[in-house]
């Protein structure tokens, strides 16, 4: 993994806070740009260089098969499970997978070091990069941080420390940064832990959402868009509030999502190793993505702490991602009684399992390609996937 020159970059000069980034209104707040990284982001940047092919087969030896309806939705994976902790870990957001393996590869010694996000002292939601060297240090990262969150700004920590095998948990942008540069790191081993991830927000968007949606933003603790079409908020008394999503003030909430998240069409975390996330678990398990040897090596040292079950499928989304295309575009809000009876019927009859987390692809993928036509028709063709332009070819978008 060593680079043919692998010090040229030292040279560069990270942006100032607050600076105007190379991918403009579309940055993710990833972190590189906050390094001397910076030299590589015209080749790096997801925003401004879509390689995800190429990205694919560094990472797991080949692309995705596009006529395998799974590797089409979920990419290059070599197995595919549900799963939750058999002694969950107290405080995690679910059962604390993610802290878990992350503690484990400490504790092996298989890596010397995890890049994941604490929270800032001052603010439960702002996030705060760090090298987790210790088990505790890695916990006191446990809960999701619902913002951009500039992860890769370590990196020149990574490379002046001397450290050679590397754990980074991350989010697609983020990891596609990485895999652009990791050749740069000076590492022997990089390990990639992957959550999936779509409509973030600036700490400003939060609290925008918070305040639009619950009914007690500032006891909020997190928050997630869950398989039962609702959202679940958990509150510091540990009560749990549940809005259906049908229920969003739509129009309130156009503008809070950031453009990056907008224009994304990596949701499953392609390029990671291993991925855990929920969208295609039953409720209340995690949904794990195995993509190569790498992360079937990190799923091993945990999976003697997990009860385990296949994944499954039901239902059709196809219907209700049609009706979603024009509701959204509309920014149309149903009566919150409406909208609780309407989530009841489709918890009952909708889809469940792969076929929800197909339903959540679908509905973002269209969305998003509208977006970045009308917004960015300039990045359209070079930007989005193949797998993306298949996936929204199935369905009938407004005419302009």
């Amino acid at each position: 993994m060593t680079a043919v020159n692998p010090t040229k970059h030292r040279k560069a000069k990270a942006l100032k806070p607050g600076s105007r980034r190379p991918a403009k209104e579309l940055c993710s707040e990833c972190g590189l740009c906050d390094t001397y990284y910076i030299h590589y982001v015209k080749e790096a940047c997801a925003f401004i260089n879509q390689q995800f092919d190429n990205l694919e087969v560094q990472s797991h030896g080949r692309v995705r098969h596009l006529e395998n309806e799974l590797e089409l939705y979920f990419g290059v994976h070599q197995d595919m499970m549900a799963a939750r902790k058999k002694e969950p870990i107290e405080g995690a957001q679910w059962t604390g997978i993610v802290s878990t393996i992350a503690c484990e590869m400490l504790n092996s010694g298989k890596v010397e070091g995890v890049v994941c996000v604490q929270n800032s002292p001052d603010d439960r939601f702002q996030p705060m990069p760090v090298i987790a060297r210790t088990p505790e240090e890695v916990l006191a990262a446990r809960v999701n941080k619902p913002t951009l969150s500039p992860n890769l700004s370590v990196l020149e920590q990574i490379e002046q420390s001397g450290m050679k095998r590397l754990l980074v948990i991350g989010v697609g942008c983020q990891i596609q940064a990485l895999r652009a540069v990791e050749d740069k790191l000076g590492l022997e081993k990089l390990y990639v832990l992957g959550t999936p991830c779509v409509d973030n927000v600036t700490r400003e968007g939060l609290q925008k959402f918070l305040e639009t949606t619950s009914k007690s933003p500032d006891t909020v603790v997190h928050y997630e868009f869950m398989q039962d079409f609702r959202i679940h908020f958990k509150h510091e008394d540990g009560s749990i509030e549940t809005v259906p999503f049908f229920g969003l003030n739509t129009k309130e909430l156009k503008d809070v999502f950031a453009p990056s998240c907008m224009s994304c069409f990596d949701y499953v975390n392609g390029l990671a190793d291993l991925v855990v996330g929920y969208m295609g678990a039953p409720f209340r398990w995690q949904w794990l993505v195995v993509r190569n040897d790498t992360g079937q090596e990190m799923l091993d040292l945990v999976k003697p702490q997990l009860d385990t079950q296949s994944v499954s499928s039901s239902g059709d989304r196809r219907q209700a991602v049609q009706q979603s295309i024009p509701a959204y575009d509309k920014g149309v809000t149903l009566p919150m009684w409406a909208a609780k009876l309407m989530g009841v019927v489709i918890e009952r009859v909708g889809p469940k399992g792969l076929e929800y987390a197909r339903f959540s692809i679908d509905s973002h993928f269209t969305r998003n390609y509208l977006y970045v036509k009308r917004n960015h028709p300039e990045k359209l063709e070079a930007h989005v996937p193949t797998f993306a332009k298949r996936i929204v070819s199935q369905y009938q978008l407004p005419k302009e």
